[in-house]
């Protein structure tokens, strides 16, 4: 069981917390409503928390489930864990046999593309529609935009940044808003104090490691892209993002002709927290499409 800390605050988060016992710690989620099943899978410094506002809007005619990936928000944060893409891919397999969830419709983001899409290449008829927003599934290193800083993350300098002074949720995080405004104060707060100290933020600094770590794990994703070419389909993109620029949509849209797109101008990275209403309507379209289909 994972008693919510009295940070959480419950007006904002008003679901139940529940506990998947996996054997490298015990992992956070929310399992909310009923219908068909959407699956939110979050990224880096981000929670469950994050897709508050989607869960209240859909949860009404979905079952809206989201976990904390093990070294974030409510999940533990064991030191010496794997946190590497594909641990947390492999867990969250895991977790998807734990539920028996089926017919799913995945929404990724950020590091969340690579760590949810490998259930649909892995199992594309288990999965009947995909929402991904502002994410990868390739190797970055041969872009100069990521592999220069991905080199100082890589440093004993990038190590003081994220574990000592919180640079992924202190500065990385409201960098990324297309308003910063939009990024409440109260808000801000529930990414702190779920990542309060250095030992509680090794996830957050591997995460960065693996920009430059993980490679051969994204490529072999992108190899069978083909797969999820008949799964219906939403690239939504926040086009105020300042470290995952538009032309990564024009490759997903290459990748994925079949896909219908929505951008969203004024946003930045945070879609699910910058426009939450319109990509709840985005995604209730998705799936109304596929369920005819």
């Amino acid at each position: 069981m994972i008693i919510p800390p009295p940070w959480l605050d419950r007006s904002e988060f008003p679901f139940t917390s529940r506990c998947f016992d996996h054997g490298d710690g015990r992992i956070h989620y929310v399992d909310e409503g009923q219908g068909p099943v959407l699956l939110f899978v979050h990224g880096t410094p981000d929670q469950s928390f994050g897709f508050r506002h989607l869960i209240k809007a859909l949860r009404a005619e979905h079952r809206c489930v989201s976990i904390d990936h093990l070294g974030f928000g409510l999940s533990d944060k064991p030191v010496g864990s794997d946190y590497t893409v594909a641990a947390h891919a492999r867990r969250l397999q895991r977790f998807i046999e734990h539920l028996g969830l089926v017919d799913i419709t995945l929404v990724v983001t950020d590091f969340g593309g690579g760590i949810g899409l490998q259930h649909a290449l892995e199992h594309p008829t288990n999965v009947k529609g995909i929402v991904l927003y502002n994410t990868w599934m390739w190797d970055l290193m041969a872009d100069e935009r990521f592999r220069r800083p991905s080199a100082i993350m890589n440093s004993w300098f990038g190590r003081f940044l994220y574990l000592h002074l919180g640079f992924s949720v202190n500065v990385m995080m409201p960098s990324a808003y297309g308003e910063r405004s939009r990024l409440t104060k109260s808000a801000h707060a529930h990414y702190k104090n779920a990542l309060p100290d250095a030992a509680s933020r090794a996830a957050t600094f591997a995460c960065v490691q693996q920009i430059a770590n993980a490679g051969p794990f994204w490529d072999a994703q992108w190899e069978r892209i083909h797969r999820l070419k008949n799964i219906p389909a939403l690239i939504a993109w926040g086009m105020k993002d300042r470290f995952f620029p538009p032309d990564l949509l024009e490759r997903w849209r290459t990748a994925l002709p079949n896909a219908s797109v929505r951008t969203f101008p004024t946003a930045g990275h945070f879609v699910h927290e910058e426009q939450p209403g319109a990509l709840a309507g985005a995604i209730r379209e998705l799936v109304a499409t596929r369920i005819m289909h």
